[in-house]
């Protein structure tokens, strides 16, 4: 920080200004000078420990005006500001030591300093404590201690400080194999707060795995356990090599200037890098869109790339100093595993630093060892060097022998430890040099609310879903998977589709054709017959299909099962299929895993699996598919008590297409509800719990009058309730029957006892009529970034004289009745709509037909209702 702007504060001070406004004017002008030097592009970690200088400047000013010189006080700088690191909105954490509890006018002056400081524009964190004081609540709380070992004298009496910095010393309290350990849960348990993953949407660069506060722990043991003042120190005791220290180093500079760009921008201390923050934060560092990869991405890819490798240095750090700390007097328990393998204290290591060098085939070897040997607490961490050290004799002469080749199959056959396997190869770096296109996808992000991780670890995330369904204990989980799965004659076949399915992510183009090249190009290159190789590439090239079939079409109808049947052609790709569909939608979005996914997709599964039973030549009709659900209903419905005859005057109201989207316990629910009142006046709410599709259903039953399903969709979404599908149908004689599928906004089925609350609600909602059509709400802040225009597209079912809307628009509260409302005003026959939500868009698919019952097939008609749409969806 320039010294004109204390020497300006001293001159006005000097000449007797007042004192307040003098100061804050300093502060403001100090941090418009900040951001000018920032954007120039002074190095961060000058700009850092230059706003650290000029506070102490200032504190230590204000701390002559308001305390005398005889008190027995100190002034101390703690925690990050100890370090001697500010940014732009960090807090200023002081301690004021005191040899005694403040009374009178001492108690007045500490007050009047610590209200001055905030009054100026500082944000102060601040306590008063004795001697005593300090010491008793450090012993008490590792977070204390940590703050004093940080501590630094600004002003005041400095022996009082020594004397404070002796009593915390690790020779008087916490002794620095218990500092570790307890710093070692605390890590544990910061990092369990953000799901023990570097890889979250909106990242806390300060408190995510591999964020700052990483780095720092790092620190704090060399403080503690070393007395080293320094990281660079650590390099002359062997704890790190050259390089590992300049990683450090940068990989703090990267998160620094991330942070300061972060609290310029927001003006405030927050940490965390929310959507709109990336944005701006990636164009202010040059970044630019391109085809297949936007600024934000990139940015993005280079901070995960950044924590992740801090999140490595730590984890293998931290191991060292555990055989420092806490292990220097255990001698190392040597157990021979092989001969280039051994293991001390229970982890593996290699039996001389020189194995890679001579016989690079064992850092493949070292990975298979560890799922042979599931006793092994993991790998140490001179090793983990050696291993990382090696990797650049990974090349394509490695990648072609058949040594190599030999190893990663085998490791792929393991009954045990393959995922474990997978994601330690990953962090090693191992991975990505033995498949070289898996280094694109490290890191890589993708802009939206859809996927959670990035490339990398939804992939890992996706063989561990795989694995799950071959272990025992996991079998309630997902029985029909690990039913499937158990009858998989090669399953590692299904783990390397699930390693390429994703591998082409970003490099312009379809994705899924080509990683599927890149998936067979390594079938072939690991000698794997033809047949294999085609029945992973094909895995890979179809691995959406499933998803886009079971959430975007209508699976009840033969048609549309048979063609898909024909896509898939047998049933061994259906089985390799269904199983990464399941793994693939669960490690996209774990919470967006919802039992009615789950229903479809193994509904889909089912029917597809005995249409091919059946045979492709033999299609299911659908009158022979409607006569079953007919018949089937019908002894449900006569053992409830109800006539043949009833119930086939009932049926006769309802057109073929109610059959075939109903299930024969759907059709015989609705026929025992609707035969049991016989004045439809006012609407019949009920509501069941549907086992086979995973949710409940809403059933109304009305007099049909207009827009009676844009109201039904209006209330359910002032229930908080979430719609997947909803159905529409009209008897000959005026009766509406809606069904509506809906879960809890959590995904889970309606909650217990909410029931009669549902009923009140929408029968009071539908009595009261109303033409108005809602107004769209504002997106919440999460989808704002994301905002786009909606597209709609408009298709013919021609073999079922029916139009077919699809709408891709921004998921808001209240989308589908305004959908819902423009199609009554438009005078639209609504007979169905799917429902889809990929993170922030929702994909909608609805059946139409005009007032007579046929398809939109008028220009000017449908041109329209388009216009009418985007004008409702889109302003």
């Amino acid at each position: 920080m320039p010294l004109s702007l204390i020497a300006d504060l001293d001159r006005q001070l000097a000449q007797a200004a007042e004192p307040l406004a003098t100061f804050r004017e300093i502060i403001a002008r100090s941090k418009i000078v900040l951001s000018d030097r920032f954007n120039a592009g002074e190095s961060v970690e000058d700009l850092v420990h230059a706003r650290s200088d000029l506070v102490d400047q200032i504190l230590r000013r204000v701390w002559e005006h308001f305390v005398p010189a005889n008190h027995a006080a100190t002034l101390v700088a703690v925690g990050g500001y100890g370090r001697g690191e500010l940014h732009p909105a960090s807090d200023v954490d002081v301690l004021i030591l005191v040899n005694n509890t403040p009374e009178g006018e001492q108690a007045q002056h500490i007050e009047q300093l610590v209200t001055f400081l905030w009054d100026i524009g500082l944000e102060v964190g601040h306590s008063v404590r004795t001697l005593e004081q300090c010491v008793e609540a450090a012993i008490g709380d590792v977070t204390i201690i940590t703050n004093l070992m940080e501590s630094r004298f600004l002003a005041g009496n400095e022996t009082l400080f020594q004397k404070m910095k002796e009593a915390t010393g690790s020779d008087r309290i916490w002794p620095s194999d218990k500092f570790f350990t307890a710093k070692c849960e605390e890590q544990k348990a910061r990092h369990a707060r953000f799901g023990d993953t570097a890889y979250n949407l909106e990242p806390n660069i300060k408190s995510n795995p591999g964020g700052l506060r990483d780095i720092q722990m790092i620190g704090w043991v060399v403080k503690r356990h070393f007395h080293a003042e320094r990281l660079s120190e650590l390099l002359h005791q062997g704890f790190l090599t050259d390089a590992e220290y300049h990683a450090l180093k940068a990989g703090q500079a990267h998160l620094w200037k991330i942070r300061f760009a972060l609290h310029l921008l927001t003006g405030r201390h927050d940490d965390r890098l929310l959507f709109e923050h990336q944005r701006s934060i990636a164009r202010q560092f040059g970044y630019c869109d391109a085809d297949s990869n936007l600024a934000v991405e990139q940015f993005m890819q280079g901070y995960y790339r950044t924590v992740m490798e801090l999140n490595r240095l730590n984890e293998m750090l931290l191991q060292l100093f555990q055989e420092a700390i806490l292990f220097q007097n255990k001698p190392c328990d040597i157990i021979r595993i092989s001969r280039r393998f051994q293991s001390c204290n229970g982890y593996l290591e290699v039996s001389d630093a020189g194995i890679f060098a001579r016989y690079p085939i064992a850092i493949l070897e070292l990975f298979l060892i560890l799922q042979e040997h599931p006793e092994l607490e993991g790998v140490r961490a001179s090793t983990i060097r050696l291993v990382r050290a090696h990797l650049h004799l990974i090349d394509e002469r490695y990648r072609r022998d058949i040594r190599s080749r030999s190893l990663f199959l085998e490791i792929l056959r393991q009954p045990e430890g393959i995922s474990h396997a997978l994601k330690r190869m990953h962090t090693y770096g191992v991975l990505a040099a033995y498949i070289p296109a898996f280094a694109n996808i490290t890191g890589r992000m993708q802009f939206d609310l859809f996927h959670v991780y990035t490339v990398d670890e939804h992939t890992l995330m996706l063989l561990r879903n795989l694995r799950r369904f071959s272990v025992p204990e996991f079998e309630n989980e997902y029985p029909l998977c690990s039913r499937v799965f158990s009858q998989l004659i090669k399953p590692e076949l299904l783990y390397i589709a699930g390693l390429f399915h994703d591998i082409a992510k970003g490099r312009g183009g379809d994705h899924a054709i080509l990683g599927a090249e890149d998936a067979r190009a390594f079938c072939k290159l690991h000698d794997l017959p033809d047949y294999d190789a085609d029945m992973v590439a094909w895995i890979v090239r179809s691995h959406l299909l499933m998803s886009a079939t079971a959430q975007r079409q209508d699976i009840e109808d033969p048609l549309v099962v048979q063609n898909f049947a024909q896509l898939v052609g047998d049933r061994s790709r259906l089985d390799y299929l269904y199983l990464l569909t399941v793994a693939d939608i669960r490690a996209t979005n774990p919470q967006r895993w919802t039992s009615w996914k789950s229903s479809l997709l193994s509904r889909l599964y089912h029917s597809t699996q005995q249409t091919l039973i059946r045979g492709l030549e033999s299609p299911l009709g659908q009158n022979e598919l409607i006569q079953s659900k007919q018949s089937e209903a019908l002894r449900m419905l006569n053992a409830r008590g109800l006539t043949n005859e009833a119930v086939m005057a009932f049926w006769r109201e309802l057109s073929l297409e109610y059959f075939l989207q109903n299930d024969p316990e759907e059709i015989a629910w609705h026929g025992e509800l609707y035969l049991s009142e016989q004045d439809f006046s006012t609407p019949m709410i009920a509501l069941r719990k549907s086992v086979s599709r995973g949710c409940d259903e809403i059933f109304v039953i009305q007099k049909d009058q207009r827009n009676l399903f844009a109201r039904c969709t209006a209330l359910i979404d002032q229930l908080q309730l979430n719609i997947l599908e909803a159905r529409i149908q009209t008897t000959d004689s005026g009766i509406a029957l809606n069904s509506f599928f809906v879960l809890e906004v959590d995904g889970r089925h309606i909650a217990a006892g909410r029931n009669a609350e549902i009923q009140e609600i929408l029968e009071q909602g539908l009595h009261e009529s109303s033409d108005t059509i809602p107004k769209a709400r504002p997106l919440p802040r999460r989808l704002q970034e994301f905002s786009s225009s909606s597209d709609i597209t408009i298709s013919q079912d021609e073999q079922n004289n029916l139009t077919l809307l699809r709408i891709k628009s921004m998921d808001r509260p209240g989308l589908l009745s305004l959908i819902a409302w423009v199609l009554a005003e438009q005078g639209l026959r609504l007979l169905s709509a799917k429902i889809t939500t990929l993170g922030a868009v929702a994909d909608d698919v609805f059946t139409l037909t005009d007032s007579q019952n046929r398809a939109l097939t008028n220009k000017a008609d449908i041109e329209k209702l388009v216009q009418a749409l985007l004008e409702k969806l889109d302003t």
